[in-house]
């Protein structure tokens, strides 16, 4: 029993500036810096426009991934926001895209050409 309690003892002695060095940088101690990559709110992904339906208003892109969403790059048909903006382009056009999940339905939000 005195070795346990003497282990116990050593152990808390050990950790002790630990948490005392935890304890002493305190709320005013400044926030790691941040990445400098844009808000994901803001991000914009490359595509290639491969078709545009413009009587159901949907796209087809090659894009790169979308951390957004969570979609790995691939090949794959969008909703536009709107008509004009599937009016905007055509196949084979260099784009920037953000897309969102917009109740329920994959959709291009934001497109730049």
């Amino acid at each position: 029993m005195k070795q346990w309690i003497a282990a116990l003892m050593t152990l808390a002695a050990a950790a002790a500036p630990a948490f005392a060095a935890e304890a002493a940088a305190g709320p005013n101690t400044p926030a790691p810096p941040r990445d400098a990559r844009p808000p994901a709110g803001d991000a914009l992904t490359e595509a290639v426009v491969r078709q545009v339906d413009l009587a159901t208003g949907m796209i087809t892109l090659k894009h790169g991934a979308l951390d957004n969403v969570g979609m790995p790059p691939m090949t794959m048909t969008f909703k536009a926001k709107d008509i004009a903006m599937a009016k905007r382009v055509r196949a084979g056009d260099s784009v920037r895209v953000r897309v969102e999940n917009v109740d329920g339905v994959m959709t291009v939000v934001k497109l730049e050409k």
